[in-house]
């Protein structure tokens, strides 16, 4: 098997509704759907290497808290926006989701099926239900694949398609569904010969081609030239709305996130510590940590001229986890009570919708 990323990926043929999160109409009776996606109580820590050195002295053993105790709810159609710093547990996140990362703890369902603790074989089928575009189109083709054998390798992993011809019908759908058309023109280039934006079309059609219910999308257009990168992000949102499938995707650019998407999830620490409606957060953030990554977002206006909100230190080490609130280090507004407890996620007082939830006691 080549290490082209997108041989993972199923066909649903079950009744899908238009609009996310819609119920389905059985015998006249409306019976909500079940999300595609839910995440209870998941933790990934990395442990890190003692050396020998460390061993002979019987050091104690310490970890990376990458992701500590998140919950997401993804639905059909939904799309869905991790923002944070960088090493904040986004990317963590998203690749324990996918089964390539391994959690230390909590539950992972992918329509329903649970995924924790599943062998790779025992994974196989649920791979056909979500698949990933990665951050790099330069680093996740393989350069010795021409495109169509990089868009038929999920259909060669998976069993599908009865015959050569037959794949390569499907080949070319998925190039023309992810908007590199003619697709005969790009058939037989290799990865060296396509733009970036191509690359990540590319990507973007082997992802695509088993139609998963899941798409995880870890910076899909940071390395592309802004001028591609709407058109990538457009491309997405369209096939995620006639396709009924929901997205989950990392991202550092606010901007993108409410523009693109249904939701926001804010992540600090390993730790969710606002997500609500994109609109919502964007309008009346909540937690201080929110307020400042908003704060600092360009304004196309120019004459809008708001000092940003500068957070003063460093973000704590990920190994020795700050008593109380992870955030109150940094916070300007931190109590005695933030340096005593770790606040919860939960609705504020201050909100104007009821599913837009903050972890800040002074919320």
């Amino acid at each position: 098997m080549s290490d082209s990323r997108g041989a993972l990926g199923v066909h649903d043929d079950s009744t899908m509704n238009e609009s996310a999160g819609a119920p389905v109409v059985s015998g006249g009776e409306a019976t909500p759907r079940p999300p595609v996606l839910v995440v209870s109580d998941l933790t990934t820590y990395y442990p890190i290497n003692r050396g020998l050195a460390g061993r002979l002295l019987r050091q104690e053993a310490k970890t990376v808290h990458a992701v500590d105790g998140v919950s997401i709810q993804v639905d059909a159609g939904e799309f869905v926006a991790l923002v944070g710093e960088s090493g904040c547990g986004k990317t963590s996140t998203v690749m324990t989701i996918l089964g390539a990362t391994k959690a230390t703890s909590g539950s992972v369902r992918v329509n329903g099926e649970e995924t924790i603790g599943r062998t790779p074989r025992e994974m196989l089928p649920v791979y056909r239900q979500m698949q990933m575009i990665y951050q790099d189109p330069y680093g996740s083709l393989d350069p010795r694949f021409r495109v169509s054998d990089t868009v038929e390798e999920p259909l060669l992993v998976h069993g599908v398609g009865a015959s050569k011809n037959e794949r390569r019908e499907m080949v070319l759908a998925a190039l023309e569904s992810a908007g590199l058309s003619p697709a005969d023109l790009y058939i037989d280039r290799f990865p060296h010969e396509l733009s970036g934006g191509q690359r990540q079309r590319v990507a973007i059609a082997t992802a695509l081609i088993l139609e998963p219910r899941l798409l995880l999308a870890d910076e899909p257009v940071s390395m592309l030239d802004v001028s591609v990168r709407a058109s990538v992000l457009n491309l997405l949102d369209e096939l995620r709305r006639t396709r009924d499938m929901a997205i989950v995707m990392v991202t550092h650019d606010l901007s993108t996130a409410g523009h693109f998407a249904d939701r926001i999830v804010v992540m600090y620490m390993g730790r969710i510590v606002e997500e609500g409606p994109a609109k919502e957060v964007l309008s009346n953030p909540q937690h201080p940590y929110t307020k400042a990554l908003i704060s600092v977002v360009p304004k196309p206006d120019p004459r809008d001229r708001s000092t940003p909100l500068t957070l003063s230190g460093e973000t704590p080490n990920p190994v020795d986890i700050p008593v109380g609130c992870r955030f109150q280090p940094r916070c300007p507004l931190a109590s005695e009570e933030c340096t005593k407890s770790d606040p919860r996620l939960r609705l504020s007082v201050g909100v104007r919708i009821e599913s837009h939830r903050v972890a800040c006691h002074l919320a």
